[in-house]
């Protein structure tokens, strides 16, 4: 089971058909999207719930969610995968750091990880304007909720699962050090030999890869991930 997840910004994941999808489906995954609070999908207090001072919201929904849905039986507690991308990659930050043992695998696109250090950096050009997302760490009350719940605040000495880790040279929204450091991080810190892999496009931004075939690249790159973990093909470490 993939369990993907968003939450910021009042955004509504709608359940639309997808062709690649199907790659998934025909090899016997389910595909689950998490409408959790921070997004838009059940009007402008669900969203208002899952911002500012209420950001954890967002977290415990996904994480109840993934519970939820392996007690239903739609999915194996020892095959359940994660993913996210930009502040859906904060979510899948979160989620590994308090429940690490709930993943097999996760993957983590372009994600926003170190929360208090962007959003003190008023060069970023749009760091100010996130303001009315997640507030300024400028105001102390806001600084220490940031810093309980940055992924890159909160690795720790632990086990984690499996994963996968994408950013974009020239992507403006999320630099691609953010997540290079938080992979750093992890990997001077975690007491595990799972795979901890960290793909740098060259070329693309935010957005991935541009072009209908070359974006179809990064989705083959990622569903080989998750197809190969839960089929067992993947090495526990990566070969020397």
């Amino acid at each position: 089971m993939l369990v993907y997840g968003y939450g910021s910004y009042g955004a509504s994941i709608d359940a639309d058909f997808s062709f690649s999808r199907l790659s998934l489906l025909d090899r016997g995954f389910v595909y689950a999207i998490v409408h959790v609070r921070g997004g838009g999908e059940l009007g402008q207090q669900w969203y208002e719930d899952g911002k500012f001072l209420k950001k954890k919201n967002t977290f415990n929904d996904y994480l109840d969610a993934c519970d939820a849905l392996l007690k239903l039986g739609y999915g194996s507690p020892s095959l359940c995968y994660a993913m996210g991308g930009s502040a859906g990659g904060m979510l899948m930050g979160v989620a590994i750091n308090q429940r690490p043992e709930l993943f097999h695998g996760v993957i983590a696109q372009v994600p926003f990880v170190d929360v208090v250090t962007t959003m003190l950096d008023e060069s970023i050009p749009l760091t100010t304007g996130e303001f009315e997302e997640w507030g300024n760490p400028q105001d102390p009350q806001y600084y220490e909720y940031m810093k309980s719940y940055s992924p890159y605040d909160n690795v720790t000495a632990q086990a984690y699962p499996h994963l996968l880790v994408t950013t974009g040279l020239h992507d403006s929204q999320v630099q691609y050090w953010e997540p290079a450091k938080w992979v750093a991080k992890l990997r001077e810190l975690k007491t595990d030999d799972h795979l901890l892999l960290l793909c740098t496009d060259m070329d693309s931004g935010h957005g991935g890869k541009s072009g209908r075939f070359k974006s179809y690249e990064g989705v083959a790159m990622e569903y080989a991930f998750l197809v190969a973990l839960a089929q067992g093909t993947l090495p526990a470490t990566p070969a020397d």
